[in-house]
């Protein structure tokens, strides 16, 4: 709650989270008058007091005394600052501006960032979106993020995006993880040089963009694990990024199934190239793959296993449902997905050292005993 500091003329107010402060007095038109910024020391904020009331005593008040004419800030000008003084990811950079673009600036965008209230943003939430909740959440969570900066610099007293629950989304859509024998047939179905890339999303649990930047080095067969140090994204204007992957948690070795070695080693000498940088799993004509060039191999070959609902993205689901029926516990889980915040990562990794050896093995183990995974939601 802001800090208030009662006076014989005046009022003074501490505004958090950026403590700057504001003042505000009754003048003697009997209408509250604010100033027209906030004060980073609660001396400058008296001083402006002070100076309104001399001119009340003097006779020399005007509404529009202390009223200093301010550059107007708009929220698409503030926006367009705050994305590039950011240390963003390209892929995120235009996920934001995209947002920006489509779903905050043709409200905000010419709108005076002080004039912005709770009303004008829950106005616009009402129809933002709307059966799209995820992109509904995110520029929520976007115009949020943007206007507590405004109010940390002091350009607005508040922060107006008070929805409760407006920057969050419910999963719509329920994953199915396959079967063994789905699985079996899937991988089956599926070209020679992209089977065992499907084997590596399901067991190990990989996502898309760490597969297609997956080069012969990061194969450490001495070791039995693959070693995820980037990923690569498809940027604006159809070009591939070779980044980090999506979180610092994402840099792991993950432990590979001992089933998949020989799988694994027959790839490399039928589809890989000779240097340690080759690509694992690239286009036709070379260079990363990309999402349809797959996509249309998977998708006749889900059909074949009778599962025209699987996405690609669901097989790393189903490597996370394969790695729980071993036993794993939740923190040896988190360390073999690389889905957690860097601070968690660091505490389920270092828990789970000498597990993920463990867990990989028994994922083999399911393979010898024809054990098939239960379906659930």
């Amino acid at each position: 709650m802001a800090g208030r500091t009662r006076r014989s003329f005046g009022r003074l107010r501490q505004v958090k989270p950026s403590l700057r402060w504001q003042a505000s007095y009754v003048g003697p038109d009997g209408l509250l008058h604010n100033a027209p910024s906030t004060f980073q020391a609660k001396d400058d904020a008296e001083a402006w007091l002070t100076d309104r009331r001399r001119e009340i005593d003097r006779n020399l008040w005007s509404p529009q005394n202390g009223q200093a004419d301010e550059p107007l800030v708009t929220l698409g000008e503030f926006a367009e600052a705050w994305i590039a003084q950011r240390d963003l990811k390209t892929r995120t950079r235009e996920h934001y501006q995209g947002l920006l673009d489509v779903y905050i600036l043709p409200t905000f965008g010419a709108t005076d960032i002080k004039l912005i209230e709770p009303a004008s943003v829950r106005r616009w939430w009402a129809t933002c979106a709307i059966g799209k909740p995820t992109i509904r959440s995110h520029a929520y969570g976007l115009l949020k993020s943007i206007l507590t900066t405004a109010a940390g610099d002091g350009l607005i007293g508040s922060n107006p995006c008070t929805i409760v629950g407006a920057g969050t989304s419910k999963r719509v859509v329920k994953i199915r993880p396959a079967t063994l024998q789905e699985l079996e047939v899937l991988v089956g179905a599926m070209p020679d040089q992209y089977q065992a890339m499907t084997l590596l999303a399901a067991w190990c649990a990989l996502r898309f963009g760490e597969l297609t930047e997956l080069r012969r080095m990061d194969l450490d067969f001495a070791e039995g694990v693959v070693k995820v140090r980037r990923g690569a994204v498809r940027v604006e204007g159809g070009k591939f990024e070779v980044t980090t992957p999506k979180s610092d948690a994402g840099i792991r070795d993950v432990a590979i199934p001992p089933h998949l070695i020989p799988v694994l080693k027959a790839h490399l000498s039928r589809h890989v190239g000779s240097g340690k940088d080759a690509l694992l799993f690239p286009a036709v004509h070379g260079g990363h793959l990309a999402p349809s060039s797959l996509y249309r191999h998977f998708y006749k070959a889900r059909a074949l296993a009778g599962r025209d609902d699987l996405r690609w993205h669901d097989l790393r689901h189903t490597g996370a449902v394969l790695a729980a029926s071993t036993g794993a516990t939740l923190a040896e889980l988190m360390g073999r997905l690389g889905h957690t915040t860097p601070q968690a990562a660091m505490r389920y990794q270092h828990r789970a050292v000498g597990r993920d050896r463990a867990i990989a093995d028994a994922l083999s183990d399911l393979v010898r005993h024809g054990q098939v995974v239960a379906q659930t939601d």
